[in-house]
């Protein structure tokens, strides 16, 4: 099983309807998300949650997916940043508010097994704020597959 990554600054303000930032699985492939890392970028504070996704809407700039463990495989699972259409979003697997601090974060682990993402191109997770409108945040999100 190999481990990859995403990383970056987000390149939208975050809404209740569009994702920061995504990851997606393919059809053929179940990653498992092991953790995600947010931070906030200003001095405001801000509710973020993680959410799976059962549709796509349509998602923002593909990002570079790095592989940690070997630097010769190439990950199945995409990440995206930002949306311009929001996708279905549901179950919400966890939830934080940021203080008001450059700086002020949060990293989720998932333990040895992982939060599974379903196989399908239709299925993923996002970084969204729950509360409505948010703030460009930094990320990183780090899965087995």
């Amino acid at each position: 099983m190999a481990r990859y990554a995403i990383s970056g600054r987000a390149t939208i303000a975050g809404t209740a309807a569009l994702p920061l930032v995504s990851l997606y699985a393919v059809a053929a492939s179940r990653p498992k998300l092991v953790e995600v890392g947010i931070f906030n970028t200003t001095a405001v504070a801000v509710a973020v949650s993680l959410n799976r996704l059962t549709t796509a809407g349509t998602p923002g700039v593909g990002l570079t997916e790095v592989a940690e463990d070997d630097p010769d495989q190439v990950a199945l699972a995409t990440g995206f940043a930002g949306h311009t259409a929001g996708p279905t979003i549901t179950g919400e697997v966890r939830r934080t508010t940021l203080g008001a601090a450059i700086g002020s974060g949060v990293i989720w682990t998932f333990g040895p097994n992982g939060l599974a993402i379903p196989a399908g191109t239709a299925n993923g997770v996002g970084l969204i704020v729950p509360t409505g409108t948010g703030q460009v945040l930094d990320y990183s999100l780090i899965w087995d597959e």
